[in-house]
């Protein structure tokens, strides 16, 4: 799922009496959108080929468009040697799927690809189609045993794309970490991982977008929040959908069913200590909707959400947790 979330940084320069930290911006296009790394270091470094090489092992892990990918020869019953990057995606979204009693299911991929949100089977969209692909979504029928991939079916599929990004964004931060940069922004596709903040001593200014009338409308945003060490992801269903009979769909497609959500919110924002748990989080709360999902959120230490959604008379509407509200600004 593709967020859309974009930035809004002001730098104020300073006097000191030491070195002045040298900002780096490294911008660019991986995994199928643009990605935005600042960061601030007294050294100067710049990063691009250390950071290039995390997104080329990420795509050589869970990337479903690479025919050479860790999860495509697992979608195929291939023999393959399980990496650290596919094991962990694996396991954080099987304690995903368990923790949203399966509103997240990374075995929705045949549903998904049935939709046309990912690569196309090329079957005709029909209720008995739906209806037999949904005998193979269930995380529960697949695991990790003696280094391999065991699934009950072998027509099970998976697909990490609701978590890779928040994932790619996370790895970054870590290498950040290891090379002593206490102050990054790290936007992979609107997967966001934030660490310290400006050189002043002010936080990063991240904006959410407001939810769009249609896949290329004008970006605007809805609000802006102050962020420091935490991951900040939207999930929205306004510009990623599909038209069928002169009927829009929504991308956020709901494992229990099969067919995409049609509640009334129309994005979320969730704030958490890393950026894949806001990734899946968010994910689960465009599934599972408002009223179910409040209550998971609220019963999860360090994690807060901003939901945007339609009321009754079609007006756009707001509802935020009190820690994510604390960091709205005005």
């Amino acid at each position: 799922m593709k967020r859309h979330v974009f930035i809004v940084i002001s730098l104020v320069l300073f006097a000191s009496c030491g070195k002045q930290p040298e900002k780096t911006v490294l911008q660019g296009m991986a995994q199928g959108s643009y990605y935005a790394i600042t960061y601030f270091d007294e050294e100067g470094r710049n990063f691009q080929r250390e950071i290039d090489s995390i997104f080329h092992a990420v795509d050589m892990s869970v990337n479903l468009w690479m025919d050479s990918s860790v999860i495509s020869k697992v979608n195929r019953n291939e023999k393959v040697a399980l990496d650290r990057i596919f094991i962990d995606n694996f396991n954080i979204a099987q304690e995903a799927a368990r923790l949203s009693d399966g509103y997240f299911d990374p075995t929705i991929s045949p549903i998904v690809a049935a939709w046309g949100f990912s690569y196309k089977t090329g079957d005709s969209l029909t209720p008995q189609l739906i209806d037999s692909l949904r005998a193979l979504v269930n995380y529960r029928n697949i695991r990790i045993e003696g280094g391999k991939v065991a699934k009950e079916n072998p027509n099970i599929t998976l697909d990490f794309n609701a978590i890779a990004q928040g994932y790619t964004s996370d790895l970054i931060a870590a290498f950040l970490d290891g090379k002593g940069i206490k102050n990054y922004l790290v936007d992979t596709g609107g997967e966001i991982m934030a660490r310290g903040g400006k050189p002043d001593g002010k936080p990063w200014i991240v904006g959410i977008e407001k939810p769009a009338d249609n896949w290329d409308s004008e970006r605007v945003v809805q609000t802006r929040v102050a962020l420091r060490d935490k991951g900040l992801v939207t999930s929205g269903s306004t510009r990623k959908y599909v038209e069928r009979n002169g009927r829009r769909y929504s991308h956020c497609i709901d494992p229990k069913t099969g067919h995409p959500v049609e509640h009334n919110v129309l994005s979320v924002t969730v704030l958490a200590e890393s950026s894949v748990w806001a990734d899946a989080l968010a994910s689960v709360c465009m599934v599972m909707g408002l009223e179910r999902s409040l209550p998971l959120i609220e019963r999860m230490e360090g994690v807060e959400a901003y939901y945007i959604f339609a009321n009754e008379q079609g007006e756009l509407e707001v509802f935020a947790t009190a820690g994510f509200e604390a960091l709205v600004l005005e």
